[in-house]
C-alpha cells in the first residue's frame, strides 16, 4: 500500500509512474475524497473549539446562577454534528485505504518503461547452452522414458496440473531443497524457518495477494485459511504489527514449503509437464532491510540465486522487467530464466523482488532508530524454485543413452551420478 501523505504531495507524478504499467488512477475520485475528508476533519475541529468555549461559558453563567438550558442544548447539538463528522471521517478513511489498496506500487525510476515481457531487458547472461550430438528431449517425454515422473497417476489421484515424482526423480527433488537451504544458510547469510503452510486473509492482504487476486488462490470453505501460494507471504507476515530495532537489518530469512496457486491467469502457457502446476514447492529468500539498504540487498538476494544455478551448472539469463511486466507490489523485479534445451527457450526459475514499503505498510512492520521510526522495506525472492529447477537438471544434463548426470553438488543428496531409466 503506498503513503497517503506522499501520495497526496505527488498525485499527478504518481499517476504517469503508474500509467507506465498500465494501471489508470482515478486522479478525480481521490482528490473528491480528499476535499470531503479535508472539509469534515475541518468543520470537526471549529465545532470542537465551540463546544470547548460553550461548555466554559456554561460552567461560568452556572456560577453566576444564570439559566444555561438553551445553551446546554446548543452543545449537544454541537456534539451530535461532531460526531457524525467523526463516522465521516471514519468511512473517508475507509474509502481511501480501500482506493489505495487496490493501486499497484509505482515503479522505480530505474525500471524500464514497457507492456508486457517483450519489452523485458537482459542485463546479464551467464553460461553457454551446450551443443548436443543428439536431439535434446524435453522433461515430460524424459521424465517418464526415466521413470522418475508421472504426469498420469497425478491426474488419477487429484487432477492435471500436478506430478508424481518415483524413486530418483523424488530424491532429485529433495537433494535440490537440501543443496538450496545449505547454501543459503551455511554461507549466504540467511536464517531458515520453517513457517506454516496456511495462512490467513490478513496475512494475504499484507504481501498484496488480496483482495485483488483471489482467483489466483486455494481457500479453504469452513474457515479463514487459504494454501499458501509462497512462503514469501508467511514468512513477510512473521513480523505483522512488529517494530524492528532498525539497528539489526537488514535481516535475511529462508524457507522450504511447498506453494499452491490456481493459475487462473496462465490461460493455457505452459500446459506440458510440471512448469507450471497447481502444487509445486520452492526454497524462498526473504528480506527486511532500511530503506538506504533495500536496493544493495535485491543486487545480493538476486546475486544469491544466481549463485545456485552457476554451482548447478545452468546457463541463464537476468532479465529487468519492464514496468507493465512487473507484479501489482513490486517497486523492482529481477527474473533470472534459465536455459531448457528440450525446449529451445528461457523460462522463469526465480523472480526477485524490491516492494520498498509497500508490504510493510499494509502488514504493519516497522523499523525503529531511536525516537524514528518508518516503515521497513521487504524484499524476497525464489532461490530457487525446486520443480523448474529439476526440469533443468533433467534437460541440460541428459545423455545419449537416456540417462542423466547429478550434478556434482547434489551427488550427494542423491546417491548417485547418474540417473537411468527404471519401471514405474
Amino acid at each position: 500500500m503506498l503513503d497517503l501523505a506522499w501520495f497526496r504531495s505527488n498525485l499527478d507524478a504518481a499517476a504517469e509512474r503508474l500509467a507506465t504499467r498500465g494501471f489508470e488512477l482515478d486522479r478525480a475520485q481521490f482528490r473528491e475524497l480528499d476535499a470531503q475528508r479535508r472539509s469534515a476533519v475541518t468543520e470537526a475541529e471549529q465545532l470542537k473549539a465551540q463546544r470547548n468555549s460553550e461548555s466554559a461559558n456554561i460552567a461560568k453563567l452556572r456560577r453566576e446562577g444564570a439559566d444555561t438550558a438553551e445553551l446546554q442544548q446548543k452543545v449537544r447539538d454541537i456534539g451530535d454534528r461532531i460526531s457524525a463528522l467523526d463516522e465521516k471521517v471514519r468511512g473517508l478513511d475507509e474509502s481511501f485505504k480501500g482506493l489505495l489498496a487496490g493501486i499497484p506500487n509505482v515503479p522505480h525510476e530505474s525500471v524500464p518503461v514497457g507492456k508486457s515481457a517483450d519489452d523485458n531487458v537482459e542485463v546479464k547472461r551467464w553460461g553457454q547452452p551446450r551443443e548436443f550430438g543428439f536431439t535434446p528431449k524435453a522433461h515430460w517425454d524424459l521424465g517418464p522414458e526415466l521413470g522418475i515422473l508421472d504426469l498420469e497417476r497425478a491426474a488419477k489421484v487429484t487432477g492435471a496440473r500436478f506430478a508424481v515424482y518415483w524413486d530418483l526423480g523424488a530424491r532429485l527433488e529433495r537433494a535440490l531443497i537440501n543443496f538450496m537451504l545449505d547454501v543459503h544458510t551455511r554461507e549466504h547469510g540467511y536464517t531458515e524457518v520453517l513457517p506454516p503452510f496456511l495462512i490467513n486473509s490478513a496475512s494475504l492482504f499484507g504481501t498484496g495477494q488480496l483482495p485483488k487476486f483471489a482467483e489466483d488462490l486455494f481457500k479453504c470453505e469452513k474457515n479463514d485459511f487459504w494454501l499458501a501460494p509462497t512462503a514469501e507471504v508467511p514468512v513477510t507476515n512473521l513480523y505483522r504489527d512488529e517494530t524492528l530495532n532498525a539497528d539489526d537489518l537488514p535481516i535475511s530469512l529462508c524457507a522450504y514449503t511447498p506453494c499452491f496457486r490456481s493459475e487462473a491467469g496462465s490461460y493455457g502457457r505452459d500446459v506440458r509437464g510440471i512448469i507450471r502446476q497447481h502444487q509445486f514447492q520452492k526454497v524462498e529468500l526473504v528480506k527486511f532491510t532500511r530503506a538506504e539498504q533495500s536496493y544493495e540487498q535485491l543486487e545480493k538476494l538476486t546475486g544469491d540465486a544466481e549463485d545456485i544455478l552457476e554451482r548447478l551448472g545452468l546457463p541463464y539469463r537476468r532479465m529487468a522487467l519492464c514496468s507493465g511486466d512487473m507484479g501489482f507490489s513490486s517497486a523492482k523485479t529481477y527474473d533470472l530464466e534459465v536455459w531448457l534445451p528440450g525446449q529451445s527457450a528461457y523460462k522463469e526459475i526465480s523472480s526477485c523482488s524490491n516492494f520498498e514499503g509497500f508490504q510493510a505498510r499494509r502488514a504493519n512492520i516497522r523499523a525503529k532508530t531511536g525516537k524514528k521510526s518508518e516503515y521497513a522495506n521487504t524484499l524476497n525472492g525464489s532461490g530457487l524454485a525446486i520443480g523448474r529447477t529439476w526440469v533443468a537438471i533433467v534437460e541440460n544434463y541428459q545423455q545419449a543413452d537416456g540417462s542423466v548426470l547429478v550434478p556434482e553438488p547434489l551427488q550427494k543428496f542423491v546417491g548417485t551420478d547418474r540417473i537411468t531409466p527404471r519401471k514405474m
